[in-house]
């Protein structure tokens, strides 16, 4: 259960704290423009205390409203509960977010001491048989409160949080449940650790210059000041973040080093060293069966999924397959592809995982005579930012204006104000778009304050968009990959879902909607950073300011079904992984490896392509929120695919979709069902074949 209430905190006395103490920023008013985080004035010191007091807080909120002596009704229940935590919800968005973008060894350490407290936090709200049974009684007796559908809405997921939560268990079983909970809350704080440490300590140092012949200027010279900052001065050093090592897959003709670069990927977290996550996420796997067997469930899928459009394991797997065999047969052509040219270059190797990048860049280039690096100088990172800025406001009329009087927590950020055409405030974006040792690989966006109304207080949001892009090399800005471009556009998608929310509550508003649906306004960005006609309005060369030439506008969409097998195969064969894992019915702990190999041998995989995330790095599955829903961002593109030819139908900017967009889709939260919010959008259930036609395998 997360709840973002922000709320003054009055009386820190009264929480046991001395006068020194109250100067912990958590414990006042953020004194900052738009109350953002005062990130020049919290330090590792303030979290413990402030946890703690929150905790303590939500606890006599609790208990206030279970030695409520009046009849239980939506007002003193539901929303008193609601509206408890405020504390608690600030310090924890600004800790979960800092661990996640900009975390150290003090900072890792709290997290290993907070993360069993909230656990048990949680549980003691969850397994509270008091304020259940008033829960209940409010949510049996609802048709006489006279409740809103939001009001309603609210109840209802309250209702199911609490039985999903334990409420329902007798006392033995209750205690195998927190003990259960405790366990899996360290064991994915680990997973995600390991994997942060592992990811650093990886270096391939080069020494002679011939190793980098074929690489792009601007790679070498990235490579050159990642050695210098690691003290590998007149060498050159390659990492395993993706700027570093997919450019180094896609142009270096030296094999042997591409496949140390490679291996050193596919197995961080597999080394049988003290980063190794096989036996954790072996653990987790099992503890995940017996919470659901407990629960009533047969699998973790089953529980995860009751609360998604998906609903059972089945439908799921039912998408995977239909989209498997066609993509399949893609890849697989795609690979013959390569293996063809490796025969007419005069070697006879059979083509491996780490070749892909290499050939699959040199066929893109014999079929369609298109290169990556051609199309870097016009992708400034800034320039497409703005370029992403721009769609939304052709979109919804809104503005972002860089705020510089408001702190931030790394140089690298920066902060954007959003407004109404008219100039209504409303909310604030971080953005901060590059790899560093202190932050954890991927994108994704979060929030440090949800947007929600409660006794006439408009709170507005506070969001983030965090990535890990290519970043400034030698005397060039930064200068993004088209697959970076997609990137930025579909976490800002996020990030709008975010904003532009409308709802009361704060459990409903925003991202808070079931997992399958949530990717929705994300992967629909995508569609406008691909669209010619909006390429140009962002792609102007860093030097000349030179629009990106239509030939080369007409090379990307010639190539726009180019390795198509290839990515749709990766991400299908990672979604089964994780549905493998999660279809689990017995608490056994496996091999992970050769649990891993069972699932990709029964799908069928071939073995030039490996899952885009291994057991062992499968970040999203086992140290996030994504077990039993990878498959969700497919999911979500048969939805895209399908709404975005609402505007297709029309103009790309046509207001009247856009409205509708925004009305029933990111404004509106988790106020409805996600497919009848859809369906008032689209006017209909969404149809794949739209997404199959988006990716060639389908005419």
């Amino acid at each position: 259960m997360t709840k973002v209430f922000f709320l003054i905190v009055a009386g820190a006395f009264l929480l046991g704290f001395s006068a020194p103490q109250q100067k912990n920023p958590f414990f006042s008013d953020y004194n900052t423009p738009f109350e953002t985080p005062p990130f020049d004035k919290i330090n590792e010191t303030h979290y413990m205390p402030a946890f703690k007091a929150g905790i303590m807080q939500q606890q006599q909120e609790i208990a206030a409203i279970t030695d409520n002596s009046d009849a239980p009704t939506f007002k003193n229940t539901v929303e008193a509960l609601e509206e408890s935590g405020a504390l608690l919800t600030k310090v924890s968005n600004v800790f979960g977010n800092l661990t996640a973008a900009h975390t150290n060894d003090k900072l890792q350490e709290l997290d290993q001491q907070i993360t069993p407290m909230l656990s048990q936090h949680n549980d003691d709200i969850m397994l509270n048989e008091m304020l259940f049974q008033r829960i209940k009684t409010v949510y049996d007796q609802k048709e006489r409160f006279n409740l809103t559908a939001e009001q309603t809405k609210l109840l209802d997921e309250y209702y199911k949080s609490f039985v999903r939560g334990g409420a329902n268990l007798n006392d033995a079983q209750k205690d195998q449940l927190r003990e259960i909970n405790t366990e899996l809350s360290l064991l994915t704080l680990q997973f995600g650790e390991n994997l942060l440490k592992e990811t650093n300590a990886f270096e391939m140092v080069l020494d002679n210059q011939a190793d980098l012949v074929g690489l792009p200027e601007a790679v070498v010279i990235g490579a050159a000041e990642t050695a210098q900052a690691r003290g590998h001065e007149g060498k050159w050093v390659f990492t395993l973040d993706k700027p570093s090592w997919i450019p180094f897959l896609q142009y270096s003709p030296k094999r042997n080093l591409r496949e140390k670069i490679y291996q050193a990927y596919i197995n961080a977290g597999n080394n049988n060293n003290e980063y190794d996550n096989k036996k954790i996420l072996s653990r987790i796997a099992a503890l995940r069966v017996q919470k659901a067997n407990l629960m009533g469930f047969p699998t973790h899928a089953h529980f995860v999924l009751e609360e998604n459009m998906a609903q059972v394991p089945a439908n799921v797997y039912d998408l995977l397959n239909r989209i498997w065999k066609p993509a399949l047969e893609t890849a697989q052509a795609e690979a013959a592809d390569m293996q063809k040219m490796i025969a007419d270059e005069g070697d006879n190797f059979k083509l491996e995982s780490w070749d892909w990048w290499y050939y699959a860049e040199k066929v893109k280039k014999a079929k369609y005579d298109l290169d990556e690096e051609q199309l870097r100088p016009y992708f400034k990172l800034e320039n497409v930012r703005d370029g992403a800025f721009a769609v939304a406001h052709k979109l919804y009329g809104i503005t972002f204006t860089e705020c510089s009087d408001i702190p931030v927590y790394h140089p690298d950020v920066k902060v954007f104000e959003v407004q109404e055409l008219d100039g209504r405030h409303i909310g604030i974006i971080y953005v901060d778009y590059f790899p560093r040792a202190s932050k954890r690989g991927g994108a994704w966006m979060n929030s440090y304050r949800k947007q929600f109304r409660v006794g006439g207080k408009e709170s507005t949001p506070i969001v983030c968009n965090v990535c890990n892009l290519s970043k400034p090399t030698g005397d060039k800005p930064a200068l993004l990959s088209f697959e970076e471009v997609t990137t930025l556009f579909h976490e800002f998608g996020h990030a709008l879902h975010g904003l532009l929310s409308d709802s009361t509550y704060p459990t409903l508003s925003g991202t808070a909607v079931p997992r399958d649906f949530v990717e929705l306004p994300s992967q629909i960005m995508e569609n406008w950073a691909t669209d010619p006609k909006v390429i140009k309005t962002y792609a102007q060369h860093y030097q000349t300011g030179e629009t990106m030439p239509q030939e080369l506008i007409d090379k990307i969409q010639n190539a726009r079904y180019f390795n198509q097998g290839f990515i749709t195969v990766e991400y299908l064969a990672a979604s089964l992984l994780d549905m493998d894992w999660h279809t689990l019915t017995e608490p056994v702990e496996h091999d992970a490896l050769k649990f891993e190999k069972a699932s990709m041998d029964k799908n069928g995989l071939i073995s030039e392509i490996i899952p885009r995330y291994r057991s062992f790095y499968f970040r999203h599955i086992f140290s996030g929120g994504y077990s039993a829903g990878y498959y969700s961002y497919i999911w979500a593109q048969v939805l895209d695919a399908d709404a975005f030819g609402a505007f297709k139908e029309t103009t790309l900017y046509d207001q009247q979709t856009a409205q509708a967009f925004r009305r029933y889709i990111l404004a509106a939260g988790n106020t409805d069902d996600p497919m009848t919010m859809y369906k008032r959008f689209r006017g209909a259930e969404p149809k794949i074949d739209a997404l199959l036609k988006r990716r060639g395998f389908i005419k």
